[in-house]
């Protein structure tokens, strides 16, 4: 068992939770993965390494509720335990040579990009980073990214924060000023990736996107987590989750993340349903 040693509530949508595995966090790096599951019936759901503490042993996680298993997760609470906590998974992310660069996060992909732009900071990269949400009282870990980067630039759709507009047009407006980057990193929703990487190609800007397709055992050998990588078949969990955006075949990336939606819906209403039935069983118990 995994005990959950911290909860922290970033947004109301948003969870980090500390997980208590020694044997992952001293092997942890950034950019790799791990899967967990929450109990013998669970899913085994993929997670990015949020963060890590060696001493303490312990491995960060940050979720989104937005199916069965992420609402289920978000129940637990400190002291609860996890069934299943296994990495690290996947590729890290390789820092070496890059003197600066341009991080791209967008929604819960910030989580992702913190430790991404922390890493390249931490090995003398001049790093800036860009960030997207929807408005500002979705914006998540802001102090740790202002210390993750040379530059931090928080964009909202609706400007609610001051600054409004999409992270492709604060990225544009640096590489239409003349800034050259060794290496944008992209991460967050497919489309929004698939943006960057449109923009980034005219000025032959290495460009680097995190795929998080559909993934089951984490290994390789289910093939659930393919994607088509310069016309060549490629496994996100051995060979990535880190790949060369312009070489990434989008419209199949999209169309596959897209595929089980109906299953999705379904699962989260039968975890809502279970919820309302025990409310009213409380209830009825209640007043009797």
């Amino acid at each position: 068992m995994f005990p959950i040693v911290k909860k922290r509530v970033l947004n109301p949508t948003v969870t980090l939770m500390e997980i208590e595995a020694p044997l992952v966090a001293r092997k942890a790096l950034p950019g790799q993965f791990i899967i967990f599951r929450i109990d013998e019936e669970g899913e085994r759901v993929p997670l990015t390494i949020a963060g890590y503490d060696r001493d303490q042993g312990t491995v960060t996680i940050i979720f989104q509720k937005v199916g069965y298993t992420t609402e289920k997760l978000d129940t637990l609470n400190e002291g609860d335990a996890l069934l299943d906590f296994v990495g690290p998974l996947g590729e890290p992310s390789h820092t070496e040579g890059v003197k600066r660069a341009a991080v791209i996060g967008g929604g819960l992909g910030v989580a992702i990009a913190y430790p991404q732009a922390k890493a390249l900071h931490e090995a003398g990269c001049q790093v800036d980073l860009i960030v997207g949400f929807r408005n500002k009282d979705l914006i998540i870990l802001e102090d740790e990214l202002t210390a993750a980067c040379t530059e931090l630039t928080v964009m909202t759709d609706d400007g609610s924060n001051g600054n409004k507009g999409f992270v492709t047009q604060a990225l544009q407006g640096k590489l239409e000023a003349g800034v050259k980057y060794d290496e944008v990193i992209a991460i967050g929703p497919l489309p929004m990736m698939r943006a960057v990487c449109e923009l980034t190609k005219p000025y032959d800007t290495k460009t680097i996107v995190s795929m998080n397709p559909i993934m089951i055992d984490g290994t390789g050998m289910c093939g659930g987590c393919r994607v088509t990588v310069g016309g060549q078949t490629k496994f996100a969990c051995v060979d990535g989750p880190d790949f060369d955006g312009h070489l990434i075949d989008w419209d199949e990336a999209i169309a596959r993340s897209r595929m089980f939606r109906p299953e999705e819906a379904q699962a989260k209403e039968k975890l809502h349903q279970c919820r309302r039935d025990a409310m009213i069983e409380n209830a009825m118990k209640g007043g009797a």
